[in-house]
Order: C-alpha cells, then sequence, then structure tokens
C-alpha cells in the first residue's frame, strides 16, 4: 500500500489523474445509460457532475467505484485498471442520502468506524483509527452525537455520518453522490466547510449535484451529461448559478447569449 499522507503523495503529481474514464459505456436493464463517457479527474481537483435527473450522473460515480457493470472503454484508479485496483482505503464513497446504519441499531461512533476498517489490521481498531474516527466526527461538527444512536439523528445529520464514514479512511479521493440532496442549510453549511478543509488538503472530489449551492467557489470543473453523454466540460457555466441547472425551468432575461443556449442544451 502507498505510504505517505496526502499532502507528501499529492506533491509534484498535480497533473496526475486519479480518475480516469475512456469511452465508457454501460446500461442498466439492457438500456444504454453511458453513450461513451469521457472524464478524467486530476490529483486536487473539485470536479461536478451535472445534468438533469436520468442523465448518467449517479450511474457514473457507481461505474467508477465498480457498483455498476461496464459493457466497453476503460476506467483507471490511480493509474491502476480498476478491475485490478484493490487501495480502496485511498477512496470515500458517499451514497446517495440513505438511512447511515442501513436499519441496523448503531450508534455514530460505530457507523464511522467501519469506514475505517480498510485500513485496521485483521478489523481491529488500534489507537490511530479511533483517533482518525474521532477528528472525522470533528471535522463533521458531530463530536457531541458520538455515542448517539444513529437513528436519532436528523436527515442533515444522517448525511453527515456517511460523509465522516468516508473520511476515516483519510482518503485521497472523494467520491459523493448528491451530498447536499434533501439537506437543510445549516448541514449544507458544514458540508461544504468538511469539504473545503479536505480540499485544502490536496483531496481530489468527484461529486454528483443537482445544484452548486454552497459549494459553487469549491468547484474547479463542471462535467455536465445528458443522455449518458458528455454535453459539458470546463468552467462551472456561470448561467446556471444555483437556480438553472439541469432540471429546473428558471428562466433568467439577463442571461447573455453564450450562457442562454447552453442553458437551453442542458434542458432539452
Amino acid at each position: 500500500m502507498q505510504e505517505g499522507t496526502v499532502d507528501e503523495i499529492h506533491k509534484g503529481a498535480v497533473d496526475e489523474p486519479v480518475i480516469s474514464l475512456r469511452t465508457v459505456r454501460a446500461e442498466l436493464g439492457a438500456k444504454p445509460v453511458l453513450r461513451g463517457i469521457d472524464l478524467t479527474v486530476r490529483r486536487g481537483e473539485v470536479v461536478a457532475l451535472l445534468g438533469a435527473n436520468g442523465s448518467g450522473k449517479s450511474t457514473t460515480v457507481r461505474a467508477v467505484i465498480g457498483q455498476v457493470p461496464v459493457v466497453s472503454g476503460e476506467i483507471d484508479l490511480f493509474g491502476v485498471p480498476r478491475r485490478r485496483f484493490r487501495q480502496w482505503s485511498r477512496v470515500g464513497y458517499v451514497p446517495q442520502r440513505t438511512t447511515a446504519a442501513g436499519g441496523v441499531p448503531a450508534t455514530v461512533t460505530e457507523v464511522v468506524a467501519s469506514g475505517r476498517l480498510s485500513r485496521a489490521r485483521f478489523g481491529l481498531l488500534r489507537k490511530a483509527d479511533r483517533e482518525a474516527v474521532r477528528h472525522a466526527l470533528e471535522l463533521v461538527g458531530l463530536a457531541d452525537r458520538a455515542k448517539d444512536p444513529v437513528d436519532a439523528l436528523s436527515g442533515g445529520q444522517h448525511q453527515r455520518v456517511l460523509i465522516a464514514r468516508a473520511l476515516a479512511s483519510e482518503p485521497e479521493l472523494l467520491i459523493m453522490d448528491e451530498p447536499m440532496a434533501g439537506v437543510d442549510l445549516a448541514s449544507q453549511e458544514v458540508l461544504a466547510d468538511t469539504l473545503r478543509e479536505q480540499v485544502s488538503r490536496g483531496v481530489s472530489v468527484l461529486l454528483v449535484l443537482h445544484e452548486l449551492g454552497p459549494l459553487e467557489p469549491l468547484i474547479d470543473r463542471a462535467v455536465v451529461l445528458r443522455d449518458g453523454c458528455v454535453l459539458h466540460d470546463g468552467p462551472p457555466p456561470k448561467a446556471l448559478g444555483q437556480h438553472a441547472l439541469p432540471g429546473h425551468d428558471h428562466v433568467h432575461p439577463h442571461d447573455d447569449a453564450d450562457a442562454d443556449h447552453l442553458r437551453t442544451g442542458l434542458l432539452s
């Protein structure tokens, strides 16, 4: 396993891709969902996947972590073909909002600690592991709820637990699927601050978003999907902002012509 902190590993490797998808195609129930996706996330980048419902955003991230089979194309993680990639402690994954404990009675600490097992020896948590769990809870503002059952938490707090679980392994790459969906504004701000701290350490981030919201200042690139294809890959389209992203039908007469053309393409 690769040694060193995220900061140490990050030095001298700014342009190294941590995720690389090349002409990736995927199907769900024999229905084409991804139709030749090309996507690269480099070290230290924060890349947002945007698009209307059904455009292929979640399928893309699930293909990256191996939850969706790929019909053709290639996926590499840290320069290694995904089929041969084994260093999953380097990757933190936050799924779409769900019950943090999956219906099993558990405390906040127990759920977050499960994210540390990939680094634990023989499944036993050492002092360093327990410290990482404690720090992850502090990052998401839930240190005071460590011993509480997750069933006692609000929806936004559930989401924070899932993010803390991903952070517990001290990953170099965070993959997050709709982390802001259904989360109250206070929790959105906490999550934005947490992500900002991770990015400052050189962590790479790929996240699915419905709207940019408080994460907008952190986004380096936006990859907009439509019908399983990449429609836009570059700086976040300013006209989309927080209220005119795919899936919204707000009209802003003051948008410039180029931005209006892009928005029309996204919503059609």
